[in-house]
């Protein structure tokens, strides 16, 4: 059994898919029109450290906690056809091809599920791993539930989806993990194949030093 991992978020697709969530929220007018560069700040103080993943997750989903998972679920729908012109065509080849070699495939994102599931039918692929969102009532309350898809967590949450299926980094023949960022080392270093894509500085250098093949998207 061969494996291939792909992380959402300038890798799969060359965007923030929560900004791009947002800004669509915003057009429908579900959100108010400050929304999006309270998002891009909320974003900043993440990548600067100031702002743990708890945090963000919070002050992104907390917002939907008035509408239902019916409601999200359509909208879900409807966010999902507008970003189809913007899957870029080289990566959904790259995805194709691992899956026309019959190679086991998953997105894996630290982006919640009710943001990813829709790339991911974009892509065809099924499996799906993301941040889980706690639902109370029939109602997103803005918490994460367990823990979120990111860092060595991810890794955490790729080991429980294969253990499901009787399966494990160890035991697979070949595994590919596709990222553009250092946080996703624990998960790259645990693959036999780890790309960097468009990386950031850090991962860059990383996989200079460590020879991985650097995946630049046209």
């Amino acid at each position: 059994m061969k494996l291939a991992l792909f992380d959402l978020d300038h890798t799969l697709i060359p965007f923030d898919s929560g900004m791009a969530w947002t800004r669509f929220l915003v057009a429908r007018g579900v959100l108010s029109e400050d929304a999006e560069s309270v998002y891009l700040g909320y974003c900043q103080q993440y990548v600067d450290g100031s702002l743990d993943i708890r945090e963000l997750h919070q002050v992104s989903v907390a917002p939907l906690a008035r509408f239902g998972l019916a409601v999200l679920r359509q909208w879900a729908a409807e966010f999902e056809a507008e970003m189809a012109p913007r899957v870029p065509p080289e990566m959904r080849a790259l995805v194709r091809r691992h899956q026309g070699e019959g190679h086991l495939c998953a997105i894996v994102t630290a982006t919640t599920w009710l943001i990813a599931e829709p790339f991911g039918r974009l892509f065809g692929v099924p499996d799906v791993i993301a941040t889980p969102s706690l639902v109370v009532d029939g109602a997103l309350d803005g918490a994460i539930d367990g823990d979120p898809c990111y860092g060595a967590h991810k890794l955490m949450h790729v080991k429980r989806w294969l253990a499901a299926r009787a399966l494990s980094l160890d035991t697979l023949e070949q595994s590919w993990f596709y990222s553009d960022s250092i946080s996703d080392l624990p998960l790259l270093g645990a693959v036999s194949n780890p790309v960097a894509v468009c990386p950031d500085a850090r991962l860059r250098a990383q996989a200079l030093q460590a020879g991985w093949p650097i995946f630049e998207r046209a």
